[in-house]
């Protein structure tokens, strides 16, 4: 009989928990990942993170077969291939990580029922967070302000087990083929390989240098931990023992999964009701120049222009160009959503929403609608020399750099009284 372990976004073999119950409970155990049609058709042929995934998948696939084992790759939609597996094959189990996302939950539901339906056990285990749904509560439910689920969440963190893998429940002498990108519709894009740093000078010293973008001060670990290359197990014993600020990012992840789990309708509604009667004034023009960085404010500008190149961008910036969008254009917040959606390598539904929302001062632990950032302000604090901004605006000082859209103290004024005029007041 066989057992499947379906990864997803866990794409290791390293401290994977799912993965490490199924090679101990069953010895001929097939891995398997499915290139999934619902979520790559909304996916552009140049998607860059179509790459990246379909690297670590050969990474991965390498991996298994170092072993003597390999992973199996499908190309469809999960429901279907299930359904053609279990009748073709005689399965004895399916173990995948759990999934938090609305459509994820929902796709694994409709999978469990096909399974069990034809007596096939399907589990799933915590993988990608430490604390998972409801674990990190008040006895009312769960926390919506971020300090005091921090403060619950580092009450209940204990030493973090390693969840090893045992190679003797790997089915050997296996192979399996691998669908190329051009299969599936897409084109390779050739990118700088991405790498991440964790080590001990990075961490030390990631509270003093995270907020200034032209440092290379941060842990760029975003991606991997969105795919699940790295065990977020690790990382947080690495991080408890030397940086709190980065251990609080790491937090503030599984703040916003937790909240999606909880609410899925913050999605696309503001998780306070009195903010759902908003009436944005959406002007297409201001948003294609901010998407475009040519909105004549350098740090706003030289933001959009890493992403677009990158699909990276500053967390600090990104919290400069979210609020520039919604509160010095008038902008609503899920357009914002939408194209950080669109273009970031480590795009994360819980973490884009969450953060969007509290750029809107819309979610649950956000920002008041009247702070609004001052662009200039944040690019004289946190890059006074401009050396980011000359990174990505070439042209910034000359002629041919545009001038800018609106005026700041105007604009603030403005987006002021709009809160305050449409709020409804409970």
């Amino acid at each position: 009989m066989i057992a499947y372990f379906w990864h997803r976004r866990d794409l290791r073999l390293e401290d994977n928990h799912g993965l490490s119950k199924l090679t101990q409970d069953y010895k001929e155990v097939i891995p398997m990942f499915i290139f999934d049609t619902t979520i790559l058709s909304e996916l552009s042929e140049t998607d860059r993170r179509m790459s990246f995934i379909y690297d670590a998948v050969k990474d991965l696939k390498n991996a298994y077969q170092s072993i003597g084992s390999d992973l199996q790759v499908f190309y469809g939609d999960p429901v279907e291939i299930f359904n053609t597996l279990i009748k073709s094959n005689p399965v004895e189990a399916v173990y995948t990580n759990t999934d938090y996302e609305p459509y994820g939950i929902t796709r694994d539901a409709a999978i469990q029922q096909i399974l069990e339906q034809q007596n096939v056990l399907f589990q799933s285990f915590k993988d990608q967070v430490i604390f998972e749904k409801e674990e990190v509560s008040k006895v009312d439910g769960l926390y919506q302000v971020f300090t005091p689920y921090s403060r619950k969440w580092k009450s209940l963190l204990k030493e973090l087990p390693t969840f090893n893998l045992k190679e003797s429940g790997l089915k050997k002498k296996v192979e399996f083929h691998l669908p190329t990108l051009h299969d599936m519709g897409f084109s390779y894009q050739s990118q700088n390989k991405l790498h991440y740093n964790i080590s001990e000078s990075v961490l030390l010293n990631y509270a003093a240098q995270r907020d200034v973008p032209s440092l290379n001060g941060t842990s760029n670990l975003s991606t991997f931990l969105r795919f699940g290359i790295v065990s977020i197990r690790k990382v947080v014993t690495i991080a408890k023992n030397t940086s709190e600020t980065f251990l609080n990012e790491l937090i503030w992840r599984e703040f916003y999964m937790a909240i999606l789990w909880g609410y899925p309708n913050s999605v696309s509604q503001e998780f306070r009701p009195k903010y759902r009667q908003l009436n944005w004034e959406n002007n297409v023009s201001y948003f294609k120049l901010w998407c475009a960085g040519k909105t004549g404010f350098p740090i706003v500008d030289a933001g959009m222009r890493e992403l677009n190149a990158t699909g990276l961008m500053h967390n600090r910036v990104r919290m400069i160009t979210a609020s520039f969008l919604v509160k010095d254009l008038c902008v609503d917040w899920r357009w914002g959503e939408a194209y950080f959606a669109e273009k970031l390598m480590d795009y994360e539904l819980a973490s884009n929403v969450g953060n969007w929302q509290w750029a809107a001062g819309t979610g649950t632990d956000a920002a008041p609608y009247f702070r609004v950032f001052n662009p200039d302000r944040q690019q004289e604090k946190f890059d006074p020399d401009f050396k980011y901004i000359k990174k990505w605006i070439p042209e910034f000082g000359t002629d041919a750099y545009p001038s800018e859209v609106v005026n700041h103290k105007e604009a603030r004024e403005k987006i002021l009284n709009f809160y305050k005029s449409q709020i409804i007041h409970a």
